[in-house]
């Protein structure tokens, strides 16, 4: 998948609603609760929120190793 991204729609902040990560990356608000479930998204819990850790997810794609 060659998906752009447009720099502009980053977040100033390092978290993220699940909705608004969901709409960012083309996917249902559902897909993104069920990926947080199983531990493939980082998130930050702040009370009964849980938050998706741009920072972490940021970090994790720029050391992640691609090969063609």
């Amino acid at each position: 998948m060659d998906t752009q991204i447009d720099a502009s729609q980053m977040p100033s902040v390092p978290i993220m609603s699940r909705k608004k990560f969901a709409d960012l990356v083309g996917v249902t608000e559902d897909t993104v609760t069920g990926w947080i479930n199983r531990g493939y998204l980082p998130v930050v819990e702040i009370g009964k929120y849980r938050l998706v850790n741009i920072a972490l997810v940021t970090r994790m794609a720029l050391e992640q190793e691609f090969s063609l």
